[in-house]
């Protein structure tokens, strides 16, 4: 497979086993994925220089996952124009609306793909129909995977 890489960022420690789900995902489509806790609000000069870090390796999708005020996505989506895939995670208001209606309200000009609360899993999926697009081996695996759902439904 090629060198394509998706970034996962998370804005705290407390949200990485959720967010692992997501990696998981990646590696079972044989999709190359590094995970990095960084913060919008309290880190902020490490969410920079992980998004500066991805476009010169290379990334191609950056999934960003957030609970509460969930500004994670949208500051990531601000500041590349790399798809952004925002997965609100539960905490905060109960059920994870407060994050989902954060990640999901953004302006004009800076969208974000956002994906069901706590859906990290989804998240790694889309991540790989976009990479589909110019990668014929990711392709593959998706249909493998669908066709595994099926059988297993």
């Amino acid at each position: 497979m090629s060198n394509m890489k998706v970034l996962i960022i998370t804005g705290s420690k407390s949200d990485l086993p959720k967010m692992e789900e997501t990696k998981d995902m990646l590696e079972r489509l044989e999709i190359p994925s590094e995970i990095v806790v960084a913060s919008a609000h309290r880190t902020p000069e490490r969410v920079d220089r992980a998004i500066q870090s991805a476009e010169e390796e290379g990334v191609e999708v950056i999934i960003a996952g957030a609970g509460m005020s969930a500004h994670l996505p949208g500051v990531v989506a601000s500041k590349t124009d790399l798809p952004v895939i925002g997965v609100p995670l539960e905490s905060g208001v109960p059920g994870g609306i407060d994050a989902l209606f954060s990640i999901v309200q953004m302006p004009t000009g800076i969208p974000v793909a956002t994906v069901a609360i706590g859906g990290a899993k989804n998240a790694a999926i889309l991540a790989a129909r976009i990479l589909a697009i110019k990668h014929p081996e990711v392709k593959e695996k998706l249909a493998e995977y669908r066709k595994k759902l099926a059988r297993d439904s």
